[in-house]
């Protein structure tokens, strides 16, 4: 079992930028991808960045590169996802989620086993 525990939402104002931390423990040994997504109420959840921990390559969907960061810090097992510029469409319940296995579809929530409960982050215009 993996425990994944979220932390650093809140409300800011449009261009603001916050910070999400995802603090992962106890099974964590045969965790490969780490990632962040969010979902808004009547819609699918979306991926938005997510890091493969052996070798650190990272994704990020198109509506947030070049505002979001996604990095590790494995002597804390700590996932960060700095986001800046933030627009009111950024609004959403933000989730951190871990994999147990390779996968080639890293965007996938279906591939991810163990999820946090969630930060909500709003952005206002």
């Amino acid at each position: 079992q993996v425990q994944l525990v979220e932390s650093g939402g809140g409300s800011v104002q449009a261009g603001g930028s916050l910070r999400l931390s995802c603090a992962a423990s106890g099974y964590i040994r045969n965790t490969y991808y780490m990632g962040w997504f969010r979902r808004v109420p009547g819609k699918k959840r979306e991926g938005v960045a997510t890091i493969y921990l052996d070798g650190g390559t990272k994704i990020y969907a198109d509506s947030v590169k070049g505002r979001f960061t996604i990095s590790q810090d494995n002597t804390d097992n700590i996932v960060v996802l700095q986001m800046n510029n933030l627009k009111p469409e950024d609004t959403a319940m933000y989730y951190c989620a871990s994999t147990r296995d390779w996968t080639p579809s890293p965007f996938s929530p279906a591939q991810y086993t163990y999820w946090g409960q969630g930060t909500q982050v709003t952005v206002s215009s």
